[in-house]
C-alpha cells in the first residue's frame, strides 16, 4: 500500500463483536492494543496487562475478522527479561491467539530481539516515540522528540529498528516534522498516533475514534460519531420502559397455543382467563 502510494489506516478492536465490525468496514489493519487495560478492563495503564488477558482478546479478535492482518501487542514484561522468554511468548501470540504479527514499544534496544523474532519468522511491527510501557520512564504521557537532539535519536530508533527487519513502525506522540523526517527516510510504513498527517498510515483506538467515553477527548483523536450519550440515551429508555411496564409488550412476548393455555389452566385448577394472553 505504502509502494502504491496508499495510506494505512488501523484501528484498535478489542474483542469479537468490534472486530467484526472494523474488519467489515475494510480497515486492512486491526490492532489489539495493551491499551485494552485502559479501555476495557479498567486499569490505569497499560502496565498491569497480561500475556493471558492479551492472548484471551486478540483470539477473539481473529474470531471476529476476516481480511484484516491482525497485530497483537506484546504487554509489558512480556519481551523485556530475556530473549527466549520474549520469543516463546511471541510465538504463543501467532500459535494460540492466531494473530499474523507483534508489536514492541522500544528503539535501539530491542533491535536485537526485533532481529531474532523476524528469523524466527514473526513479523514485528516497531514502536518509538511515546512507549506508554516505559510511561514511568518518561515522566508521564508526553510529546517525544521536541528537541533537534531527542528528534535525531528517535530516527536512529526508526532506522536500526527498520534494519532488524521490522515491517512498520508506530510514531506515537512526536511533532508531525518529526514525524516527516522518519518517514522520508524509511522504506517501511510509518503508523503515526498524534504523529500528523506525513505519515504512511494512522492508528486510533476505537473507543476513540466513536466516543465511547465520554469524558475523554484526546488531542490527537477526531470523533466520529458519540456513541458513548447514544449508549446512555438507549439504556436510560430501557430501564424507563421497564420501570413503567411498557416493556416487554406482546412484540417482545412469546404466546401460548390458546388450547394449550386452556389445557394447562384444567391441570393447574386454575379458573379460565378472562382475557387470554396475546
Amino acid at each position: 500500500m505504502t509502494r502504491r502510494g496508499e495510506k494505512i489506516a488501523v484501528l484498535t478492536a478489542y474483542d469479537y463483536p468490534s472486530a467484526r465490525l472494523v474488519d467489515g468496514a475494510g480497515v486492512p489493519v486491526i490492532l489489539v492494543g495493551d491499551s485494552l487495560g485502559n479501555v476495557i478492563l479498567g486499569y490505569e495503564g497499560t502496565i498491569p496487562v497480561t500475556m493471558d488477558e492479551m492472548i484471551h482478546h486478540i483470539a477473539a479478535v481473529v474470531r471476529g475478522s476476516s481480511k484484516a492482518l491482525i497485530v497483537g501487542d506484546m504487554p509489558f514484561m512480556s519481551y523485556q527479561a530475556l530473549d527466549s522468554e520474549a520469543i516463546r511468548n511471541a510465538g504463543r501470540f501467532l500459535k494460540e491467539a492466531g494473530c499474523q504479527a507483534v508489536k514492541l514499544e522500544g528503539g535501539r534496544t530491542v533491535a536485537p530481539l526485533v532481529r531474532k523474532l523476524v528469523g524466527y519468522g514473526i513479523p514485528v511491527m516497531g514502536h518509538i516515540g511515546l512507549t506508554p510501557q516505559s510511561v514511568n520512564q518518561l515522566g508521564g504521557y508526553r510529546v517525544q522528540g521536541r528537541t533537534s537532539e531527542a528528534a535525531r535519536e528517535l530516527i536512529e530508533d526508526a532506522l536500526t529498528i527498520e534494519e532488524a527487519g521490522a515491517f512498520s513502525i508506530v510514531l506515537e506522540l512526536v511533532p508531525a516534522q518529526v514525524a516527516r523526517a522518519i518517514s522520508e527516510r524509511l522504506e517501511i510504513p510509518t503508523i503515526g498516533i498524534g504523529a500528523g498527517p506525513y505519515c504512511d498510515g494512522q492508528v486510533q483506538v476505537f473507543h476513540d475514534l466513536l466516543g465511547l467515553d465520554p469524558d475523554f477527548h484526546p488531542r490527537h483523536a477526531r470523533r466520529y460519531a458519540e456513541l458513548g450519550e447514544m449508549i446512555q440515551t438507549a439504556v436510560r429508555s430501557y430501564v424507563a420502559d421497564v420501570q413503567a411496564a411498557s416493556f416487554p409488550t406482546d412484540a417482545q412476548s412469546i404466546s401460548m397455543n390458546a388450547d394449550e393455555e386452556a389445557r394447562l389452566r384444567e391441570l393447574l385448577g386454575d379458573e379460565p382467563s378472562q382475557a387470554q394472553f396475546g
